[in-house]
């Protein structure tokens, strides 16, 4: 099978670097332009990257020469964007116009109303707007967005539930430092500390949701009518972040059928070659999940649960540069492939 050209905007970044460790050994896409700033352009990838994962920077990528972020220096038919938001907002546009598919993990597009914010395992129906979107826009491409990674983990664990009937969802976050990038939270800031605030992560999390779990009417997304309330924290944590998620709903599940929900959920995406097994796990010990325990199941896109109290209370936990960014648009580009439109 001849494999489809995959580029990276944004490559020498935190989630850049696991999309080129996931993009490597990928039996469908070809690693074949690293795109970032100015001051990277022209240098070797191995040069101008500081390679921050613990497995070793792929010969491959390193040997590859770092091209600006545009779309005439981009040899691609696929761009994954890494970039930061105020970058994405016009940059993505550019490469879609110029004709590229354009697979975001930034947050400047994601609730534009006819592009798709995707989970495969979520609402692939979503993917209707596509059509709607090169149509109003006029572009031979199209972007496709990956929600933020709070929301990502939340939202897997809420689909099994709609069938309940979900009323309100409140959550409080612990989250990764690994979230804020390599130069994000200086070390005096974090260390013995929890920072009880990240600046617009509650109010993702609260129109995400609402927009992934809404209904696609066939000319665009009607917002889920349930209640969504976040408290978002930064904690000492390097990679993982965890929540705490009570969920109302009106057909008043008990405990055991919430976590029978949880371990029955099959989305029906068996081919993906991302895709974990199972999606969602869940823990029988009284502790976990824990990110440094679970994090790295299912090579880090399974979303671990546990601690299913009466309420509906419980905890999710999951890798946030992996399922959370990186692997959730490298899943995206993988459910566009097996639906026809790569």
């Amino acid at each position: 099978m001849q494999k489809i050209k995959a580029g990276v905007l944004g490559a020498t970044g935190n989630v850049g670097q696991r999309f080129i460790e996931m993009l490597g050994n990928h039996p469908w896409f070809e690693l074949t332009s690293l795109a970032a700033s100015d001051k990277s352009a022209g240098k070797k990838y191995s040069q101008a990257a500081s390679w921050r994962l613990d497995n070793k920077m792929p010969e491959d990528a390193g040997d590859m020469t770092v091209v600006p972020v545009d779309p005439k220096k981009v040899d691609a038919d696929i761009v994954f964007s890494a970039l930061p938001t105020e970058l994405a907002k016009t940059i993505e546009p550019e490469f879609a116009k110029a004709g590229f598919v354009v697979a975001s993990n930034a947050s400047a597009l994601r609730m534009m109303k006819d592009v798709p914010l995707i989970i495969p395992e979520v609402n692939p129906e979503h993917l209707g707007l596509i059509d709607i979107q090169q149509d109003e826009r006029k572009w031979d491409g199209y972007v496709i967005t990956n929600p933020n990674c709070t929301t990502i983990m939340m939202a897997v664990t809420l689909k099994p539930l709609v069938k309940f009937n979900i009323e309100k969802i409140y959550i409080a976050s612990m989250q990764a430092i690994s979230g804020a990038g390599y130069d994000g939270i200086p070390g005096m800031a974090i260390l013995d500390n929890v920072i009880p605030y990240i600046g617009q992560e509650e109010e993702k999390v609260e129109t995400e949701t609402k927009k992934l779990l809404g209904e696609f009417n066939g000319s665009e997304v009607i917002d889920a009518p349930f209640k969504v309330s976040a408290s978002c924290n930064r904690v000492m944590v390097i990679d993982g972040h965890t929540e705490a998620i009570w969920a109302e709903m009106t057909d008043d599940p008990s405990p055991d059928e919430v976590k029978q929900a949880f371990l029955d959920f099959d989305p029906g995406l068996s081919g993906l070659p991302t895709e974990p097994t199972p999606v969602i796990e869940v823990k029988e010990e009284k502790d976990r999940p824990q990110p440094r325990l679970d994090r790295n199941i299912g090579g880090g896109m399974t979303v671990s649960v546990g601690r299913i109290r009466p309420g509906i209370r419980y905890i999710c936990m999951g890798h946030n540069t992996i399922r959370g960014a990186a692997g959730a648009s490298v899943l995206n580009a993988e459910l566009l492939k097996k639906k026809g439109k790569l």
